[in-house]
């Protein structure tokens, strides 16, 4: 709980969880209750399974590593609504044949990053992407610059070192700062 209201009230509302502890599901449960200006989502969505599980425990959105029509098509049966992860123009393409036009790009720097993003956007005009993986506070603003990124998601807002220590303090530097990105 703290973490997340370090984390709102630096201005940084929009929460992924990934579920890869097991205690993932408790922590959006608990967070979607306890800190309602925040919005929480589940991360690392990789079956059906995950979507429901994820939309009980209270997840506002999901978020998947990569794009399977199934996972897709389970989100939207339920109602969830998905950021898919993609890094191909192929898998872009998967996406927008489902209707989704807001990806996903990951892991970015791994993917090609800040060049790939702006080889995308020649043939997928309509498309939008949220770059994580290698995002840093330092290129965050570049990957912001570009037309086709809205947002950008990123590890570098809750260091390990600061969790541990719960500098809550620093957590809300942090998401100030990255909230005044543009």
């Amino acid at each position: 709980m703290p973490l997340a209201r370090a984390l709102v009230a630096g201005g940084v509302r929009v929460l992924e969880v990934t579920l890869r502890t097991p205690v993932a599901l408790a922590c959006i449960e608990a967070i979607a209750r306890a800190v309602p200006e925040a919005i929480v989502g589940a991360g690392t969505l990789r079956s059906a399974a995950d979507a429901r599980a994820a939309l009980d425990a209270g997840s506002a959105f999901g978020v998947s590593p990569g794009y399977t029509a199934v996972l897709g098509a389970a989100c939207r049966d339920i109602g969830l609504p998905l950021l898919p992860g993609v890094a191909t123009a192929s898998e872009v393409m998967a996406a927008m044949a489902d209707g989704i036009h807001f990806l996903k790009f990951f892991p970015a720097t791994a993917a090609g990053g800040l060049p790939m993003l702006k080889a995308l956007a020649g043939p997928f005009a309509d498309v939008v992407f949220c770059p994580t993986g290698g995002i840093t506070a330092r290129t965050a603003p570049q990957f912001l610059a570009l037309p086709n990124v809205k947002v950008c998601g990123g590890s570098w807002l809750t260091p390990a070192d600061a969790v541990a220590a719960a500098d809550w303090g620093r957590i809300t530097r942090l998401a100030h700062e990255a909230a005044a990105l543009r």
